[in-house]
């Protein structure tokens, strides 16, 4: 029989010590090593640490370990495990000579136990917070030849695992090899979960300023995988054609909205009132809404001139649908701005700082800052998201790690003409600003002039498991096809750059 050394958190607690009983007298464990901030000399071995994610930690682990596999605990908390679950890790393992296996998992949340389904993983899964869960079997092997082919571990006292597991996912575009992160669709132990905050209180960690050192961290690991697999983008970048259209105003502002009756009227007297010194209009594009808003916006189209009320006559339309209407249509303006239904201009000047922006240089899109706020106005936690860890050297690049890029967006119509925005209801705009800014350089405002209204109907604020994971999996299929897009852009001009040469 196979055996695998298990490594896993310990601080002498009691669930650490429970954590322990849990593999103790698994037929498959040949030896457990804990990791912990000292040596308690409790019978077992000991690499001392304060991180479990600190690469000198990990590269202790590989040095410490004498089996083919490998567990990784990578969570103090208490973890039952299923019938023959270490069993089946190693099976995946072996059929599959992956070089990472997690699983789904339930988890005990408020005394109830529910399921946990994990997603693929994909090359684009390059997101720091990729939830892999508590247990990770590892191959030896393949971390010894994967830091052989890609380099060392960098020195990172956050980013360790991170850096390890892109190192493993490079072998996806190995032709010659078989997928090296798998996950098995079987729910294979339980643990008890310690953040059980609500899905929209956790999206915007990772702009959390106590956190800037990890991201920091995170941002040179991502960089360092995006060019050992060519899809790194230097920061060069294409100078936008002047517009040859006649464009009916100078910018819109683009709503599309379906049943926000509740907020639709604000949103729009927002963009009303702005005060610019060029021509605008606001085109909201109602999906067909049922609860009251399309009347409220005839009654404001009949009040404001610029107000353009759309009614689409296709009824398969998700947000990026709406958002492809009103840019082709005949009313939209040389500039094409956001502004979510939920959602305020800070001030009257905002329009004008947008587009002020665009004509500082030769931009395709402008993001901006904006402010978390309740419903009545009032600034809740994180306050104000500016991405600031945007930088011209680096930003389209890093903007692949990471989420979002903020808001509010703008975009030069001849542009995003060319680009259209998938018909999602999700991500829409994620997928737009990633291929702008493969080719093109996006420009920033880093002062709030936006505010993000949080309240119980908003989209992402209680989701399930199974619907952040269908969220994540398109983002990270959006990342996907631009990382092999972006290979495909570099090879092209290198091969450009040979051939004039």
């Amino acid at each position: 029989m196979q055996k695998i050394t298990l490594f896993l958190p310990f601080s002498n607690s009691d669930q650490s010590n429970d954590l322990i009983k849990t593999f103790l007298y698994e037929p498959l464990v040949e030896k457990i090593i804990l990791l912990s901030d000292k040596d308690y000399k409790n019978g077992f071995d000991t690499i001392v640490t304060t991180s479990l994610s600190d690469s000198e930690t990990l590269n202790q682990i590989i040095k410490n370990v004498k089996t083919e596999y490998f567990v990784f605990i990578g969570k103090e908390t208490k973890i039952e495990l299923n019938q023959y679950a270490l069993e089946r890790f190693l099976d995946f393992a072996k059929s599959y000579d992956a070089s990472l296996v997690y699983s789904d998992f339930y988890e005990i949340k408020n005394d109830s136990r529910e399921e946990h389904p994990s997603q693929d993983y994909q090359l684009g899964s390059i997101r720091d917070g990729f939830d892999f869960g508590a247990m990770l079997l590892f191959s030896s092997k393949k971390i010894k030849s994967t830091l052989k082919k890609y380099g060392k571990l960098g020195k990172f006292k956050y980013a360790g695992l991170y850096d390890l597991r892109l190192k493993l996912a490079a072998e996806f575009l190995d032709k010659k090899s078989s997928c090296p992160i798998i996950r098995i669709p079987e729910f294979l132990y339980t643990l008890v979960e310690s953040d059980v905050r609500k899905s929209g209180e956790k999206l915007f960690d990772y702009v959390n300023p106590k956190n800037r050192q990890v991201q920091i961290e995170m941002e040179e690991a991502a960089t360092k995988f995006l060019k050992s697999i060519g899809a790194y983008l230097k920061p060069k970048f294409q100078k936008v054609l002047k517009d040859s259209n006649d464009f009916p105003v100078e910018a819109s502002v683009i709503i599309p909205v379906r049943n926000r009756v509740n907020t639709i009227v604000d949103a729009v007297i927002s963009v009303v009132n702005q005060k610019t010194y060029f021509s605008f209009n606001c085109i909201v594009v109602d999906n067909h809404s049922t609860d009251g808003t399309t009347e409220k916006l005839n009654q404001l189209a009949s009040k404001y001139s610029n107000l353009i009320h759309i009614i689409p006559q296709r009824k398969d339309l998700g947000i990026g649908g709406c958002w492809n209407e009103a840019i082709f249509s005949h009313y939209c303006g040389k500039y094409a701005v956001q502004l979510d239904s939920d959602d305020l201009y800070s001030n009257e000047k905002s329009l004008q700082t947008i587009v002020d922006a665009f004509n500082d240089d030769e931009y395709a899109a402008v993001i901006g800052t904006y402010k978390m706020v309740n419903f009545d106005l009032k600034e809740i936690p994180p306050g104000v998201i500016d991405h600031k860890e945007w930088t011209r050297s680096n930003g389209r690049n890093n903007a692949l790690r990471i989420n979002g890029l903020g808001a509010p967006r703008a975009y030069r119509t001849s542009v995003l003409r060319n680009v259209r925005f998938p018909n999602v209801s999700y991500g829409e705009d994620y997928a737009v600003c990633l291929e702008i800014s493969r080719i093109y350089e996006i420009g920033r405002i880093y002062e709030p002039i936006y505010l993000c209204r949080r309240w119980e109907g908003n989209t992402d604020s209680q989701l399930s498991i199974t619907a952040q994971n269908k969220h994540n999996h398109y983002k990270d299929t959006i990342r996907t096809k631009e990382i092999l897009a972006r290979i495909q852009f570099n090879n092209k001009t290198l091969y450009s750059a040979a051939k004039s040469y």
